[in-house]
């Protein structure tokens, strides 16, 4: 009979090994789908083309000074279908862009979307990790919120053709979205613009 010192051992043994034993026999034993997805289930995905432009100012007294060369850009836009005026308001565009050399990788260089219509509710973070002074950027989509929840893609950002004061400049956004698979997936409805 082993002693009463050996018996707390024995036990802790026992269990130790019992439970190494059940890990790798529900590692060998456990089904495993070992089928290839199909050539054409495509990943979901979604192209949209929109216009951040300056948000409509409610009094025509208050205006702001653009320093000739800003450290930051802190911005605050709507998100619009459409380049004029008159184009339909989707949501806005809020962000932070660092051009200074030493913070042009940096991750606070990111791009709200945030998007309030019928068709889609939530927000995009588009992020910039290079920046520099192109005409036109490359940005990366690291994910999003309610209908463009866990949304990866690029977008590609640039300034139009219309020519306007510092203030008034309107970008152009394309964003190119995938979407993981899921059993249940968004419904795309919106089709995209071609500018």
């Amino acid at each position: 009979m082993p002693s009463r010192i050996m018996l707390p051992k024995i036990i802790f043994f026992a269990a130790v090994s019992l439970a190494t034993l059940a890990v790798i026999l529900l590692a060998l034993y456990t089904p495993v789908p070992h089928r290839k997805p199909a050539k054409n289930s495509a990943v979901p995905s979604l192209a949209l083309s929109l216009y951040i432009r300056q948000t409509p100012v409610a009094s025509p007294s208050t205006h702001s000074v653009v320093p000739s060369d800003p450290g930051a850009y802190v911005f605050h836009r709507a998100l619009a279908e459409g380049p004029e005026n008159t184009s339909r308001i989707v949501g806005k565009a809020q962000g932070i862009i660092i051009p200074v050399e030493h913070f042009a990788h940096s991750v606070f260089n990111v791009i709200y979307l945030t998007f309030n219509t019928h068709d889609y509710s939530g927000s995009l973070s588009v992020q910039a990790k290079n920046v520099g002074h192109k005409d036109n950027e490359e940005l990366t989509v690291v994910g999003g919120t309610g209908s463009f929840a866990f949304a990866l893609g690029n977008a590609a950002f640039g300034q139009t053709d219309q020519q306007g004061t510092s203030l008034n400049v309107t970008y152009h956004i394309k964003l190119n979205l995938r979407f993981p698979n899921r059993s249940q997936t968004m419904p795309v409805t919106h089709k995209s613009k071609e500018a």
